[in-house]
């Protein structure tokens, strides 16, 4: 239950900040609008160490649905545990939506586009294209993952930094076809508080595109999993 309840807390802090950030920069009349990808992709990046510093010494921080299914793959992380980690990852993700729409109440009205709104929630593709995206999706996360145990643990004091710069620089370089959701709970679980939310002026969720950000980041994080045991194996054997 621990385990739950800081992958609940950790995803709820990286959602307030990461989604937070987006909404700073989309939303109309928000002092940081227009403020960029670069704003956004930091914003990101920092959410991401923050929020491993919060919990890491709790539950180790997956925060990430295709990272829980990594370290179980790799059998650093017991199979039994990975839905305590997966729902606590899934409610906070929401639990965070919810804090950042809370937080921009007065801005909904006011933003005429209601892709935007459903930007600061969720991701979706600039070309909508569904092997592309699903390959994009697939790519960022093994990059992640691979990276992530590259790093190690995050017991050292510098390893959640070293990893928010490496979802800054995933977002520079390879977020811009899908947005870079890298991770289910991240995608899903606002899209769900944005579909439940009485949001002004709110479209589409965009419930045909929901799965690539699902399925492409646990494709992804398995075969970056599997990758990095494979050459891990292979170095120690030579």
């Amino acid at each position: 239950m621990d385990n739950f309840l800081a992958e609940t807390i950790g995803t709820a802090i990286l959602i307030i900040l990461g989604d937070g950030v987006v909404a700073g920069v989309l939303l109309a009349r928000s002092k940081a609008q227009n403020a960029g990808w670069i704003v956004i992709t930091f914003g990101w990046g920092l959410a991401v160490a923050i929020a491993v510093y919060a919990v890491a010494s709790i539950s180790g921080a997956h925060l990430n649905p295709a990272v829980t299914f990594a370290l179980a793959i790799n059998g650093v992380t017991p199979w039994a545990d990975v839905p305590l980690y997966v729902g606590g990852q899934f409610l906070g993700a929401f639990i965070g939506a919810v804090l950042v729409w809370l937080h921009y109440l007065p801005h909904w009205e006011v933003t005429d586009d209601p892709g935007l709104k459903l930007a600061v929630f969720s991701t979706g593709p600039a070309i909508r294209n569904t092997t592309a995206n699903l390959i994009s999706e697939i790519i960022g996360t093994f990059v992640l993952v691979f990276g992530v145990l590259a790093v190690g643990g995050p017991s050292a004091p510098i390893t959640p930094l070293v990893v928010g710069f490496l979802v800054v620089a995933i977002g520079l370089s390879l977020g811009g076809p899908t947005g870079y959701a890298i991770n289910p709970a991240r995608d899903l679980g606002p899209r769900i508080a944005h579909a439940v939310l009485p949001i002004a002026g709110k479209g589409s969720s965009d419930w045909e595109y929901s799965w690539i950000p699902v399925v492409g980041p646990l494709i992804g994080g398995a075969v970056g999993a599997l990758a990095y045991t494979a050459l891990f194996t292979n170095a120690l054997g030579a």
